[in-house]
């Protein structure tokens, strides 16, 4: 059975980018367009890698990767932020809600800026499972 990838995206077409390549790569994609979905789905279906926007409708990336990498059932699944934020505004969020009394969460494993090529984002994947 081939490896499980979560694409987390409102975007379409994006979403549809990022299954493409998942699936040129040999793994099974799986979908969520916003964060509340990718939540429900990484709990039900526990992939093996997820590729996580940071700027979502209806729970943000920013706040589901907090809540993945604080969840002691979840913390072990490595994540790809793909975001058209810089990565310095992104931890920047995350070290605002830690002040709010969250708990601290280590930098995502990978962070790449939109626009992506594909062979960058097949590299990507392939560090974590291929």
């Amino acid at each position: 059975m081939s490896k499980k990838v979560l694409v987390v995206d409102d975007d379409p077409d994006v979403r549809l980018f990022n299954v493409t390549v998942v699936e040129e790569n040999g793994f099974t994609p799986i979908e969520a367009s916003n964060g509340e979905e990718g939540l429900k789905l990484l709990k039900e279906e526990k992939p093996d890698l997820v590729i996580l926007d940071v700027l979502m409708p209806r729970q943000s990336g920013i706040r589901l990767f907090r809540d993945l990498k604080t969840d002691k059932s979840l913390k072990h699944i490595p994540v790809i932020l793909l975001s058209g934020i810089a990565k310095k505004t992104f931890l920047r969020s995350q070290k605002a809600l830690t002040e709010f009394g969250g708990e601290s969460v280590p930098e995502p494993e990978i962070y790449l800026e939109k626009p992506v090529e594909p062979e960058e984002l097949s590299e990507a994947i392939n560090t974590f499972i291929g």
